[in-house]
């Protein structure tokens, strides 16, 4: 009866809801911000190189973007688009790109807005806390709603999406090397309990080590496979395009199911609008909320639009995907069409991209958890320990379960969420858009932007945290120039 009433709300929830909300609210972002995600693309790799952090031990930009980079390039990109095209086709990827150009407008203003309305954490003055419990708090005045949204992304990261990790990475592991799933679990406990227990610093450190090595080495193998078979590359493409539109009858539910496994593969993995990437984009440093909504809503493009990307292709231009079969889905599909490619070191590499890929989500996923849970119990110790521990254990427990009971279950919570994000940003649009006409005004007049917080005092930000960080900002600028 709970499998059925999971999935009842499941159909309601993308089938009824978000199938609309986010392609229409994404639109209306994109329009509204004049095309923000491409107008600012290639502001991206500026912003990185100059934007200036605290020497105190204050998080940069780019680790920032390392450790959404690691949430968002996850099993999602291995083995949920290898779902997605089992369930709907080649003409999943199709929507699962459209989502993702759209969804990088959303990202912008999500945490654009984190950005804007962050805190000081209380027990740690060199790391801030924000995220979409605290700009519906602040700027909608509406505690109730932020208790929900946390305890909602405690349900969805905390424990779903990282017993989801753990299950991909120990089946993986023991499809490859016929380890049983619950050693592998053990030994990837450990390190996990190890590193949360150091904090979001030895997070944040981790992350930028092991994100560029993952990424880049999964679009390398990628490349190998393409380059192999590049005369196909144009016909794969006319394929994904036309079945996107008039999907083969082998798919059960036709274009509808096509749509719907689009949208939820791409949300699981790039997670725009999602409300999980502004607990992480307003950790960051920086000058500008702008700065920080441009880097988030590039690593929307990375994860969707190259590394998802990634997966299709391989998966598409083998032999292994058959329209229809349901047999072989997850990641024993990507592993399977990857050893028809370059042999068997193909099945070897998706098990060690998979280990890395997904040990970096699962911290991720953690961190927002715990900034959840800081929203409010502000800094509790035992509390937080206790959380710890029970995280941890959800590890285990995750790589003993069967993936279509978890995976609906992560799609139940992530579309609960998306939900409410959705409608909040939606309703703080306006000071976003403040934003962005004052970055460029800024831009304009040949200046360095830096957030003029006097200029949004009818928003309720924290103005004594933007005063120290500008003022802090401007006096590094003037010890630079000197």
């Amino acid at each position: 009866m709970l499998a059925e009433i999971n999935s009842f709300l499941n159909d309601l929830i993308w089938g009824n809801i978000l199938i609309y909300l986010l392609p229409v609210l994404g639109l209306f972002f994109t329009v509204s911000s004049r095309f923000v995600q491409f107008r600012y693309f290639f502001k991206m790799f500026n912003i990185l190189r100059d934007t200036v952090h605290d020497k105190e031990g204050h998080i940069s930009s780019f680790q920032a973007l390392m450790l959404s980079v690691a949430g968002r390039v996850g099993g999602g990109n291995i083995a949920g688009v290898a779902v997605a095209i089992t369930l709907g086709g080649p003409g999943a990827v199709f929507w699962m790109w459209v989502i993702g150009l759209i969804g990088m407008a959303t990202s912008f203003f999500e945490c654009s807005l984190a950005q804007l309305y962050k805190e000081k954490d209380g027990q740690d003055c060199k790391v801030y806390r924000g995220g979409p419990a605290y700009y519906a708090t602040k700027a909608l005045g509406q505690r109730w709603l932020g208790v929900i949204i946390s305890i909602l992304l405690m349900i969805t990261f905390g424990f779903a999406f990282n017993a989801t990790q753990s299950f991909i990475i120990t089946t993986s592991f023991e499809s490859s090397f016929e380890i049983p799933t619950y050693v592998t679990g053990v030994l990837l406990t450990f390190i996990f309990a190890i590193t949360v227990f150091g904090g979001i610093k030895r997070i944040t450190k981790l992350s930028e080590v092991i994100v560029p090595i993952m990424a880049v080495s999964y679009l390398l193998i990628a490349l190998v496979v393409i380059i192999l078979n590049f005369d196909k590359i144009p016909s794969l493409i006319t394929m994904i395009v036309t079945e996107a539109f008039n999907p083969s009858t082998a798919i059960a539910g036709g274009i509808g199911a096509v749509l719907i496994q689009g949208a939820k593969r791409g949300m699981f993995s790039n997670e725009a609008g999602l409300g999980s990437a502004p607990n992480v984009a307003a950790v960051a440093y920086v000058a500008h909320p702008v700065q920080q909504g441009i880097v988030q809503s590039f690593s929307v493009f990375i994860d969707t639009i190259i590394l998802c990307s990634c997966t299709a292709f391989i998966i598409l231009l083998s032999g292994v995907y058959v329209p229809g079969n349901e047999g072989v889905q997850g990641v024993l599909l990507t592993q399977n069409a990857l050893i028809e490619h370059i042999g068997p070191f193909g099945g070897y590499f998706v098990t060690f991209a998979l280990l890395l890929f997904g040990f970096s989500s699962m911290l991720y996923n953690y961190y927002l958890a715990e900034n959840s849970l800081n929203f409010f119990s502000k800094g509790n110790v035992t509390l937080f320990n206790a959380f710890r521990v029970f995280c941890v254990a959800l590890i285990v427990w995750g790589s003993m379960q069967d993936l279509g009971s978890i995976f609906t279950f992560a799609d139940l919570s992530m579309g609960l969420l998306a939900v409410i994000n959705m409608v909040v940003i939606a309703l703080l649009y306006k000071p976003v858009i403040a934003l962005i006409k004052g970055y460029d005004k800024q831009i304009s007049e040949g200046k360095k932007p830096v957030l003029r917080y006097n200029n949004y005092n009818e928003f309720n930000i924290d103005k004594e945290t933007w005063k120290e960080i500008v003022d802090n900002i401007n006096d590094t600028r003037k010890e630079d120039k000197k």
